[in-house]
């Protein structure tokens, strides 16, 4: 933490500028892709439903796949890209993200943007939209009642922080290790709940 707070104080002493995403970052809206096309293996595919069921923050390993030439008809998703869930039929999972880390080029379809920025580190932001702060925003710009949507033109008005890199990086690094503590401890959790259930029953004498 302190060498954040030293980054901050020697980069931004003043504060941080906040702009509208679409300032900081190039969206580009996906479409297509129904399920029906999903394959075991083949074209890395990130589906927007999968972003708030399957994946955290981030990944290096996608939940679906297509073949080569349906992943032709989509819009391409490179390693460092934001994918956005852009409908949900509640307000608490749209607008949530995820960044693609994989080692090849992906692929998304409809209900999802992908936000692309060489002046932003994308895992940062993908933190960001799933803090209080973006909730609150969000809610503003999202339409609908039984579906919900943040389309990627109203995504483009939200406005967010933008720290110097440097202090981006760390931010990420220090919620990266938060996050691996947190995993840790579910684990312990499960273990115990596992040992406590297996230690604690016994066979009925006959």
């Amino acid at each position: 933490m302190s060498r954040l707070a030293d980054l901050i104080n020697e980069l931004c002493p003043d504060g941080v500028e906040y702009k509208p995403l679409g300032e900081v970052a190039e969206l580009k809206r996906g479409s297509g892709m129904p399920k029906k096309m999903f394959m075991d293996a083949g074209i890395p595919a990130i589906h927007y439903g999968h972003i708030y069921t399957k994946y955290g923050i981030y990944t290096k390993v996608a939940s679906a796949y297509v073949d080569k030439a349906n992943s032709q008809k989509l819009t391409l998703v490179y390693p460092g890209d934001l994918v956005v869930a852009n409908t949900s039929e509640n307000l608490e999972d749209v607008g949530k993200a995820v960044t693609w880390l994989g080692e090849s080029v992906a692929v998304t379809g409809g209900h999802a943007t992908v936000v692309r920025s060489s002046v932003m580190n994308t895992v940062f932001l993908s933190y960001y939209f799933r803090t209080e702060e973006f909730s609150r925003k969000k809610q503003r710009y999202s339409r609908g009642t039984k579906v919900i949507e943040l389309s990627a033109v109203n995504l483009a008005k939200i406005l967010i922080p933008i720290p110097p890199l440097e202090v981006q990086c760390e931010i990420v690094r220090i919620l990266d290790q938060f996050t691996t503590l947190e995993a840790e401890l579910e684990a312990r959790r499960a273990q115990y709940k596992y040992y406590r259930d297996r230690l604690l029953s016994f066979p009925e004498k006959k």
